[in-house]
C-alpha cells in the first residue's frame, strides 16, 4: 500500500475535521504522483506534525519552493515536479513532499529534528537548492523561490512573531467567523469607549490618589506579548514603587511555570502575594483589579480585546513550552477571560493555560458575554487576586 493512501486509511476525526476547515482538495493540472500531496492532505499533515512538535519538542523545518514569474501554469508545474522527482533519493522515508499551494508552492516537511541548530536547517536548505539547481536549467532556476522555516522560531534576537506558514488553518478559521470577529470589535469598540467615558471620574480619583501616595507616573507600560507574538505597549494603573527590581518577578515566574517550587510552598499562585515592591494603594488596585482599567485605552487601540487570554511578559513567554503558546496566537488577549472567572491565581499555570485553550476553541460571542457578565461578581469577590 502507497503512503498516500496508508495516512488515507489510518485518518484521525481530528484531521478530519481540519479538511473541512481547509476546503475540499484541488486537483493537479498534471497527473499527481502518490507520494506527491496535494495541498489539502499536505496541509493537513503540516498541522498534524506542527501538534506533534509542541508535545514533543523536538523542532521541525518547512521549505518552499515558490514558482514565481511562470506566466505558464504547465511549465510551472513541469519544474516542480521535476524539483520533487530530484529530491525524492536525497530526503528520508519520513520527510513529507506536497503542495502547500496547489501547482504554485511545493514543500517539503523535515519532522523530529535532533535540535533546532541554524547549522542543520542551512544543510537542509543547501539540499534542496543543489538538487534544485541540478535538475532545473539556470533559466527556470531563477524563477524558483526557496524559503526556509523552522518551528519554533528561534527567538535569539527577541522576535516573539509567530510564523503563519506553519499555522495554514488559522486563515480559514478567521473567514469562518468573519462577521463574528467583526462584531467582536465592534463590542471592543463601543464597550471600551462607553466604558472610559462612564468611569473617567473614577479613574481621575485613582491617579491623583496614586500620586498623592508614592512619587513617579500615574500610569504604568509596559511590553507584553499579544497575538501572533506581536508586542505591544501594556497600560496598568502604578501600583509599585518606581524602579522596581523585575528580576524578584522574573524568578518566581520562572519556577512557577517550571514547577520549581520549594517544599514549604507546595500551593503556589500565579502572582507572589505580599510583594514588597507594591504600595498600600497598589495593593488595594490589584485586590479590586481597578489598576486594569487603563486597558480599556489597548483595547480602544486593538491591542487586546475586551475578553482574551492575559499577555504574558517576554520573559514568562520565554519559559513557556510549545503547547503554552498557543494561548496568544489564534485571539487578541483580553482584560477578562475563562481564568479571571474560575480562579484566577489559585489555578496552576497548566490549568490557566488549558482554560485559555479552552476558550479558543470554544470562542463565540455568546460565550464573551457570558465572561462578561460573570467579571463583576470575580472582581468584587477578590478571589484569587494579589
Amino acid at each position: 500500500m502507497g503512503l498516500f493512501n496508508f495516512h488515507r486509511g489510518t485518518e484521525k476525526p481530528e484531521r478530519r475535521r481540519l479538511s473541512t476547515k481547509l476546503g475540499t482538495r484541488k486537483r493537479s493540472t498534471i497527473t499527481a504522483h502518490p507520494h506527491l500531496y496535494e495541498q489539502s492532505d499536505f496541509l493537513q499533515l503540516l498541522y498534524l506534525e506542527r501538534r506533534r512538535s509542541e508535545r514533543s519538542g523536538r523542532p521541525l523545518c518547512l521549505i518552499l519552493l515558490q514558482g514565481i514569474d511562470i506566466a505558464d501554469c504547465v511549465t510551472r508545474v513541469t519544474a516542480l515536479h521535476k524539483i520533487f522527482e530530484g529530491l525524492r533519493s536525497s530526503v528520508r522515508e519520513t520527510d513529507i513532499i506536497g503542495w502547500y499551494q496547489q501547482d504554485s508552492t511545493l514543500a517539503i516537511i523535515f519532522s523530529d529534528l535532533n535540535c533546532n541548530d541554524k547549522t542543520i536547517t542551512n544543510t537542509l536548505g543547501n539540499k534542496v537548492s543543489s538538487a534544485t539547481n541540478v535538475v532545473l536549467t539556470p533559466g527556470l532556476v531563477k524563477h524558483v523561490r526557496i524559503s526556509v522555516h523552522v518551528f519554533p522560531r528561534n527567538n535569539d534576537l527577541g522576535e516573539y512573531v509567530t510564523d503563519l506558514t506553519f499555522y495554514p488553518d488559522l486563515p480559514y478559521q478567521s473567514q469562518g467567523h468573519r462577521k463574528a470577529l467583526a462584531l467582536k470589535r465592534l463590542i471592543d469598540i463601543g464597550g471600551s469607549f462607553t466604558l472610559l467615558c462612564l468611569l473617567a471620574p473614577l479613574l481621575a480619583l485613582i491617579a491623583l490618589v496614586i500620586k498623592v501616595n508614592s512619587k513617579g507616573p500615574v500610569v504604568f507600560r509596559q511590553v507584553r506579548i499579544g497575538q501572533q507574538g506581536k508586542a505591544f505597549s501594556f497600560l496598568k494603573f502604578r501600583s509599585m514603587y518606581v524602579d522596581s527590581n523585575t528580576a524578584i518577578h522574573q524568578e518566581y515566574v520562572t519556577k512557577f511555570i517550571s514547577r520549581e517550587h520549594s517544599a514549604d510552598e507546595p500551593e503556589s499562585v500565579y502572582k507572589i502575594t505580599n510583594d514588597p515592591r507594591v504600595t498600600s494603594v497598589g495593593r488595594f488596585l490589584r485586590k479590586t483589579s481597578l489598576d486594569e482599567l487603563p486597558q480599556l485605552w489597548n483595547v480602544l487601540y486593538g491591542d487586546m480585546s475586551l475578553v482574551g487570554p492575559r499577555p504574558p511578559l517576554p520573559y514568562e513567554f520565554e519559559c513557556y513550552a510549545l503547547w503554552h503558546r498557543r494561548r496568544i496566537i489564534e485571539v487578541k488577549p483580553g482584560i477578562t477571560g475563562l481564568w479571571q472567572i474560575a480562579g484566577r491565581s489559585r489555578t496552576s499555570f497548566n490549568e490557566m493555560v488549558r482554560l485559555d485553550l479552552r476558550y479558543v476553541q470554544q470562542w463565540s460571542n455568546w460565550l464573551d458575554l457570558k465572561i462578561l457578565l460573570q467579571t463583576p461578581r470575580a472582581v468584587l469577590t477578590g478571589e484569587g487576586a494579589y
